[in-house]
């Protein structure tokens, strides 16, 4: 099998506060309250943590590189101490450079805990979420952030909820053949180039860059905007990769698969994804082809292999007794 050309993967080892709070001001509806000098502390895990043990003294195994939540708890634990005690908890804390801290529920903090984020430069971050919820999805937002990229030369499409990514040589057809599953009722993700990114242990997520998105080139017409053509339920943001054709130029004598037997995988970003070759020639209807290649995959998924499945009864018919053997 043609080795489909890699490129190399993004590794995200650090996140600034300033691209955190930016990024996600609004769907975690952030406001900075003080520390504005330290916006250029780095977020170095994609979890938070919650310093109750660290406020009372306890700091084996604190999470300095994650981003503190003050909670109800904390904030009340706080304003039961003098001014002269919330400076030595907070001192502590802030002195082991942690990236920036945040109070949910929209609770004020006390004058005290500003003075000291503009001392040590650490962001003080306010969001009228709740503790729980608030933990939820900034985790989310971070492992998006965090997550694993890198690119390929292919095509990918949503045939019938299952993500096709179409690779092969340059002018091999695959644009052509996305044009012909677009018109069918597909959806384009992403055309000639696609981005990965790798979001849990199991899964890949394809999409288009935004300049991009929703344009097509084909080899004689030029660029065409999908979504004007063919209305924008054609046009995905992003998909799941489900399975990879590669588009290969047919020559006498090559090897062509005819059983399905022998399932072959290509690992991205650490993960494999079931990897079809289907030759190409004169002839041949490449989309209707790539369209059933879909609904194999899509019954594999539920556990029928319809491969597996005619081997299966063509070796109990072969073990069966014959009329001779009777």
């Amino acid at each position: 099998m043609p080795v489909i050309q890699r490129n190399k993967t993004k590794f995200v080892e650090a996140v600034s506060v300033r691209d955190f709070f930016e990024s996600f001001k609004e769907p975690l509806k952030m406001e900075l309250v003080a520390g504005h000098a330290g916006l250029d502390n780095m977020i170095r895990e994609r979890s938070l943590n919650r310093p109750a043990l660290a406020m009372v003294g306890f700091f084996k195994a604190f999470a300095a590189k994650r981003i503190q939540l003050l909670g109800a708890g904390e904030m009340a634990y706080l304003r039961e101490k003098t001014m002269d005690e919330q400076t030595a908890i907070m001192a502590e804390i802030l002195k082991r450079k942690v990236p920036c801290l945040i109070i949910s529920r929209n609770l004020a903090p006390t004058r005290q805990l500003c003075v000291l984020a503009e001392q040590f430069k650490t962001p003080l971050i306010r969001s009228p979420i709740k503790s729980k919820t608030f933990t939820t999805e900034a985790t989310l937002l971070l492992e998006d952030k965090f997550a694993p990229r890198t690119h390929l030369h292919g095509t990918l499409l949503d045939i019938q909820g299952i993500g096709t990514l179409i690779c092969g040589e340059s002018g091999v057809g695959k644009s052509e053949c996305a044009l012909a599953l677009i018109e069918r009722g597909h959806s384009l993700v992403a055309d000639d180039l696609t981005y990965i990114k790798r979001v849990s242990e199991r899964e890949l997520l394809g999409s288009s860059s935004d300049l991009s998105r929703g344009f097509m080139e084909c080899r004689g017409l030029g660029i065409i905007n999908v979504a004007d053509l063919f209305g924008v339920r054609s046009v995905r943001v992003e998909k799941r990769i489900d399975l990879i054709i590669n588009f290969v130029s047919w020559t006498q004598g090559m090897h062509e698969e005819r059983t399905g037997l022998e399932e072959q995988h290509m690992e991205i970003l650490g993960l494999k994804v079931p990897i079809m070759e289907i030759p190409v020639r004169p002839g041949r209807d490449m989309a209707r082809l790539t369209e059933v290649a879909a609904m194999v995959q899509a019954l594999m998924k539920i556990g029928h292999d319809s491969a597996a499945e005619f081997n299966e009864r063509l070796i109990a018919q072969m073990a069966a007794p014959t009329e001779e053997d009777v």
